[in-house]
């Protein structure tokens, strides 16, 4: 059996995160996010070990360019239409009540 590991990241520091998140967490809870924080810290460790300077750089792995369409002018209502069925109008627009008071 190997001997527990000790925690890269202290109860202390993982009560201060979840104070600044206004998370009230038992004791217990801190041990287990200090023991599992710590061992996901120690893998990712262990990746920035690996030699990448062969490995060309990406932004995107699905080799996907430019995928946007261009514009296109649909037909809408008219004004008149739109405003059709409105209770109130004037010049043109929609008159509703005030939404902000002074």
């Amino acid at each position: 059996m190997n001997p527990p590991k000790k925690s890269i990241i202290s109860i202390d520091e993982i009560s201060h995160v979840a104070n600044l998140a206004k998370l009230n967490l038992p004791d217990r809870l801190l041990l287990k996010f200090s023991d599992q924080l710590s061992s996901v810290i120690d893998y990712m460790s262990k990746i920035q070990k690996l030699n990448t300077e062969k490995v060309p750089e990406t932004t995107q792995v699905t080799r996907l360019e430019n995928i946007f369409r261009e514009d296109e002018i649909k037909p809408s209502l008219s004004q008149k239409e739109a405003l059709s069925n409105a209770k109130n109008t004037y010049n043109g627009f929609f008159k509703v009540k005030a939404v902000f008071e002074e």
